[in-house]
Order: C-alpha cells, then sequence, then structure tokens
C-alpha cells in the first residue's frame, strides 16, 4: 500500500465551480479516499504541501489520434506498426506532462497501447480506445485517391479507418472492435477534410447501417461517436442514436436544440483547424484536404458560441495531429473566446466524465474517485492561461496515485 497526503490545497470543485480552500486530500494507492476541510493525517503517507494552490481533477480530452505522427493518413497505413507504437508512446507522454490524465482516441489506437499503458511499459494519461473508426467506401476514412482501387486492409494495418459497407458488414466491424475492448464505437457519417474523395456536405452510411452500429454498441453497454460537419449528417446520427458528435463546426439552433432534446454531447475540435491551417502542409496534409479546409475554419467558433447559448452538453476534444500536437492546450485560450473559465473546464472534466460512464470515476476531486490530480500555481477560474503553460504552472501531476510530476523533480 503506498498514500500521499496533500496538506492546505484549495480543491477544485468542478461541480459547484469554486475554489474550497484549506483542504487536506488523501490518496491511498490508486484511490482518493478522503477530502476534509480539516487537518488529515496518515501513518507512513508522503506528505506533499500544496500551500494553498490549486488541487483540481486530471485533464480529459475527448477527440485525439494518438497514432497519428502524420497528418498524411495515406502514408500513415503503409507505416511498421511497431515504428507507429514507438511514436504513439512519445504522444501519450507528452499529452500526460500537459495534464491529460484521460484521452479518448477517436481511430487508430488499440488494446495494445492501452495494455501497454495499464502495464507501465510506457507512462501515459488513460486511454479509452475503439480500434478503427468505421467508413463506407470512400467515406472519410477512405484514403485511397481516385485512381486507386486495390484495398489494403488488415486488423494489423496503421491507417485509423475501416470500409464496411451494408449492415452485415458494419455488424461485424463492431462486434470485432468490441471483442478487442472498444470502449467505444467510431462513425464516419460525413465527408472530411483529411479524406481525398468526399465533399464536407456529403452524409456517410445509410440510416439502416447507423442504426445497426448503435444497436451493436448498445448491446455491448457502449456507445457510438461520429465525426459530422454538417446540420443534416449530426441530426441522423443523433436520431439513429448516436452519442456523441465531433467537430460540429456548422451546427444550426435546430440541431442544437435536438442534441439538447436527446442529452446528446458535442466535442468541436477547433484548435486543430488553425494549427491545419498553420502547419497542415509542412506536417503531410495533402494540397486537396487543405482546401476543403476553408470551407469549415471560420464556422467552428459560431457554432461553439451557439452550442454553449443553447445548453448543449460541451465536452473539450483537439484532434491534433503530428507535430501539432503541441498545441492541444490552446484549446482552451480559444474556446474561452466565448465561454466562461469554468464551463471550458467542465468540458475537461465532468463533462468528460459523463460522456465517457466514467462519472464519479474521473474529473472530480471526491472520495472513491481515482487519484488523477493535478496542482497548479494560479486560479483557473480567474484566467485559463495557467492550463496552458504546464512547465511554469504546473507543480504535481498524479495519474492513478502515481506521481508524475512533483516540486522536487
Amino acid at each position: 500500500m503506498s498514500a500521499v497526503l496533500f496538506k492546505n490545497a484549495a480543491v477544485l470543485d468542478t461541480v459547484a465551480g469554486q475554489l474550497r480552500p484549506e483542504h487536506d486530500v488523501l490518496v491511498v494507492d490508486d484511490r482518493i479516499t478522503e477530502v476534509c476541510d480539516g487537518a488529515l493525517t496518515f501513518s507512513d503517507a508522503r506528505v506533499i504541501d500544496v500551500a494553498g494552490r490549486v488541487l483540481m481533477p486530471g485533464l480529459c480530452d475527448g477527440h485525439v489520434h494518438v497514432t497519428a505522427l502524420s497528418a498524411d493518413f495515406a502514408a500513415l497505413e503503409r507505416m511498421a506498426p511497431s515504428y507507429v507504437a514507438s511514436h504513439a508512446a512519445g504522444i501519450l507522454h507528452s499529452m500526460l506532462l500537459r495534464g491529460f490524465t484521460t484521452v479518448r482516441d477517436a481511430g487508430g489506437a488499440d488494446h495494445g497501447l492501452a495494455r501497454a499503458l495499464n502495464e507501465r511499459l510506457i507512462i501515459g494519461p488513460r486511454l479509452l480506445y475503439c480500434g478503427k473508426a468505421l467508413s463506407q467506401t470512400g467515406g472519410h476514412g477512405d484514403m485511397r485517391a481516385p485512381g486507386e482501387h486495390h484495398l489494403q486492409q488488415c486488423p494489423c494495418c496503421c491507417g485509423l479507418g475501416r470500409i464496411c459497407d451494408g449492415v452485415t458488414e458494419v455488424r461485424r466491424a463492431c462486434r470485432d472492435a468490441i471483442r478487442t475492448g472498444a470502449t467505444h464505437i467510431k462513425l464516419m457519417v460525413s465527408g472530411g477534410v483529411a479524406s481525398p474523395t468526399d465533399r464536407i456536405s456529403s452524409t456517410q452510411f445509410a440510416d439502416d447501417e447507423l442504426n445497426a452500429a448503435v444497436e451493436e454498441a448498445s448491446a455491448a453497454e457502449i456507445y457510438c461517436m461520429a465525426h459530422a460537419y454538417t446540420p443534416r449528417a449530426m441530426q441522423r446520427a443523433v436520431k439513429a442514436g448516436v452519442r456523441s458528435i465531433e467537430h460540429g463546426n456548422l451546427l444550426d439552433q435546430e440541431t442544437a436544440d435536438l442534441l439538447c432534446d436527446t442529452g446528446a454531447f458535442l466535442v468541436p475540435t477547433l484548435v486543430t483547424y488553425r494549427a491545419l491551417a498553420r502547419e497542415g502542409r509542412e506536417a503531410g496534409l495533402p494540397v486537396a484536404s487543405l482546401a476543403k479546409l476553408q470551407s469549415i475554419l471560420e464556422s467552428g467558433l459560431r457554432a461553439l458560441e451557439l452550442a454553449s447559448r443553447s445548453g448543449v452538453s460541451l465536452v473539450f476534444g483537439s484532434d491534433l495531429l503530428g507535430p501539432m500536437h503541441r498545441h492541444q492546450l490552446d484549446e482552451f485560450a480559444i474556446r474561452g473566446e466565448v465561454q466562461k473559465p469554468i464551463d471550458v473546464i467542465r468540458s475537461a472534466t465532468i463533462n468528460a466524465a459523463r460522456l465517457f460512464d466514467l462519472e464519479g470515476e474521473i474529473g472530480t476531486v471526491t472520495a472513491g474517485a481515482s487519484a488523477d490530480l493535478l496542482v497548479v500555481e494560479g486560479n483557473p477560474l480567474e484566467d485559463l492561461g495557467v492550463l496552458r503553460d504546464p512547465e511554469r504552472h504546473l507543480r504535481v501531476i498524479m495519474r492513478q496515485g502515481e506521481l508524475i510530476r512533483t516540486p522536487a523533480n
């Protein structure tokens, strides 16, 4: 048994949106066992004097691609899995050092990476994974150029997508992902930036295919997330029972109301578009994809503002690729342009926990929760900037009871 006692902390209550000063927090093994507004003692515990700084839950990123070492997805499919996994280990470790203790992969990560993290073979956040994102032929997961006809896909290839057409193939792909322990199913239900042959405005998968995927996920007690940009694509997915919409840059009021009525989540990923506009070409994004990027680049912030004003449940996401992963924390600044700091923080803590079916486990500093904790210099409720500079402001990182960074190191 190991124990860590945090003394004199200003605990960030993510539900109330308040700091609770002069609290002690006891961690035993991988659990928070006690949160007290008085002095706590515990024999043999390592004591960390927080000295009035903010103690808050670890951050969550609801849309990452930890195997995307390049923005050229077609090239990624030809890379050796061992090479990609080596890069993914570095990407995951860097995310943890930014304060992200839980991340949800949206295509590419698998049970092997999750197992390596659980066994501490590599050091990084808790990893929720879907395996391959599911796509129809010619959809957002089909990276073949118009002149390419041979489809080379196998379970061990390093691409982010799996092609499946028709209800039978969709069911088989879902069941295969579930067999490997997937925590969710990713569906491509509209066109995208990186895919070479579809249009942003297209809808993908027929209704019976969407219904089949949701039915298989529900049977396994997991859920579906869906890549979608347009109102038409989002509405089809939500009506089929998809729980979270990814991106949603072209959101309108009717769709925002539908999200609220059904309890579905929206996971905007605004930082990736700004990063791609600046650095995408150098990171491997094809020229044709850069042209498609312009159609959604400026609309994302308006969609976020509309969703926030309408009461949509929002979750933090970044969706960065290749060397652009280093911009992950810039999403806080972008969202802070239209949201209050506490609402942005909730999107990366308790809202994410609800979406991930981990409510009470992550996103909160309460007894019984996983010991995913950060000690922050400065008050993020007043200045989100303190979360964007981990080298300066992030004093302690604890992931499931393991101290990753302390003032001494």
